[in-house]
């Protein structure tokens, strides 16, 4: 999701606010005072605060207010929840808790593909693991980063399990905080790129266990690094 315009400029200033408890659950927001505060009209409030109720940050109830939900009811697999936890003192646990997600599906997925994907998602899978290989030589982070969600997000399709499909976006966002709060390395570790190929070759090869295999190893990696990164 992309918020433009004025109700995005409001969201970014009030979702951070909320994932990073600087606005606590339970603080009440009123709309009138939103409206004076950011100079914006009530259309315009109404519309970031239905966006801020679909993520289940807030309710908004008429007599009530704008009221804070407590983060055991949101919604933490939407991208823009994700970035805004990412973007705060919140990021360490952020990251461990779909670093685990990452562990506990991706594997799991890479295996499906291997017996599910079509032939068109095999040769897209082997043209990204190409494309990786040539912008981590190149140490193009911003070109590795997209090849790398397309590459994910192709396995999670590939596995024809809707549920897994469903998380493209979710490990999207992790691999962009990742790489946006300087948690990578400036040039994609060699083992690293490898192990995606031999996830691709795997796959096309309709090598389950390999390619699970190979996949635990990057997730699992990519896991314990971040242990040592953001302690």
């Amino acid at each position: 999701m992309d918020i433009q315009g004025l109700p995005g400029r409001l969201l970014a200033d009030l979702g951070p606010a909320i994932a990073s408890g600087e606005l606590p659950a339970g603080t009440v927001l009123r709309s009138e005072e939103l409206e004076v505060r950011y100079g914006v009209s009530r259309t315009v409030v109404r519309e970031a605060v239905r966006i801020l109720e679909s993520m289940r940050l807030v309710t908004s109830k008429r007599r009530v207010g704008i009221t804070v939900q407590p983060k055991s009811d949101w919604d933490v697999f939407d991208p823009m929840v994700i970035r805004w936890r990412l973007a705060g003192a919140d990021r360490s646990a952020q990251l461990r808790s779909l670093g685990s997600l990452r562990v506990a599906v991706e594997p799991a997925a890479a295996a499906l593909a291997a017996r599910q994907a079509t032939d068109d998602q095999r040769r897209e899978l082997g043209a990204l693991a190409v494309e990786l290989t040539v912008t981590a030589r190149a140490a193009d982070l911003t070109s590795f980063l997209q090849h790398d969600i397309a590459f994910h997000a192709t396995i999670l399709r590939a596995s024809g399990n809707e549920m897994f499909a469903h998380l493209g976006d979710t490990v999207g966002a992790v691999l962009t905080g990742r790489t946006e709060h300087h948690l990578m390395p400036h040039q994609p570790r060699p083992y690293a790129v490898r192990l995606h190929r031999e996830v691709a070759d795997a796959i096309c090869a309709g090598d389950a266990e390999q390619a699970e295999q190979a996949m635990r190893t990057i997730v699992v990696g990519a896991l314990e690094e971040l242990n040592v990164t953001v302690d």
